[in-house]
């Protein structure tokens, strides 16, 4: 028995990345996956290799009308209980020299991407008498970086509006929590030196796999006591750099 057998589980973003790592970690948990990206090839593929209990959807998150058609689609599935707001982009650059049309991307699609997947997708989660929003927001979302301004200033976006949601849809069942990923070895990292890891406690690269362990925990009945909390997956990265020994 799984922890989700018979639940159906919408992820966003899932077609590659963390993404497909939650859709792996919840079909062998027994949950049917609503694989939900624009990368229609990579997320038939994936739905394929997974097998009957994932199928793939095309999703835009920044379009409310495609969050409805997950929403038809996922319920004709089965008792929807479970949201991964997972989709999420990054932009490089000083913030003096951003483009504002870049800046209202990344902002669209991680803030206000994650904000219409709640809106929608809380429905559905109430009809099937309560559930889980998992929504990923980033170790950037728990302090600054700089030259990823838009990123950061969407992902504590992400932070906030999970404790909101938490207040506004407890009362429905629904429980919201955030997980921030640090450095994970996905496409968004590629090219990265290992000195981006050398001042963490755990001086590495975190796996994909291990920011899933984080999502199926809160998902799970498991964490039924836990709403609106926010769970670092970072190798330490938001403690603070290691003090030298002498």
């Amino acid at each position: 028995m799984g922890r989700f057998d018979g639940q159906v589980a919408i992820i966003s973003g899932a077609a590659r990345g963390m993404g497909a790592a939650h859709a792996r970690a919840l079909v062998e948990e027994g949950a049917l996956v609503v694989i939900g990206d624009v990368l229609d090839a990579e997320g038939q593929q994936l739905a394929a290799e997974l097998g009957v209990a994932a199928t793939y959807v095309h999703l835009d998150v920044t379009s409310r009308s495609d969050w409805n058609a997950v929403v038809d689609h996922a319920e004709a599935r089965g008792p929807v209980r479970v949201l991964v707001n997972n989709a999420g982009v990054v932009s490089y650059g000083p913030l003096v020299e951003a483009d504002e049309t870049e800046y209202r991307r990344v902002v669209d699609i991680n803030q206000t991407g994650t904000w219409l997947g709640i809106a929608v997708v809380a429905s559905a989660l109430a009809r099937s008498g309560g559930g889980a929003i998992v929504n990923i927001s980033s170790s950037a979302g728990l302090q600054g970086y700089a030259h990823i301004s838009s990123y950061v200033a969407s992902k504590w976006a992400v932070r906030g509006m999970t404790k909101a949601a938490a207040l506004e849809l407890g009362p429905l069942g629904i429980r919201v929590n955030s997980v921030h990923p640090g450095p994970i070895r996905t496409s968004m990292t590629d090219g990265l030196g290992d000195d981006v890891t050398a001042t963490q406690p755990i001086a590495r690269l975190g796996e994909p796999s291990e920011v899933s362990k984080a999502v199926l925990f809160l998902a799970s009945t498991e964490a039924s006591y836990i709403t609106g909390a926010e769970l670092a997956v970072d190798g330490g990265a938001t403690l603070g750099p290691l003090a030298p020994l002498s």
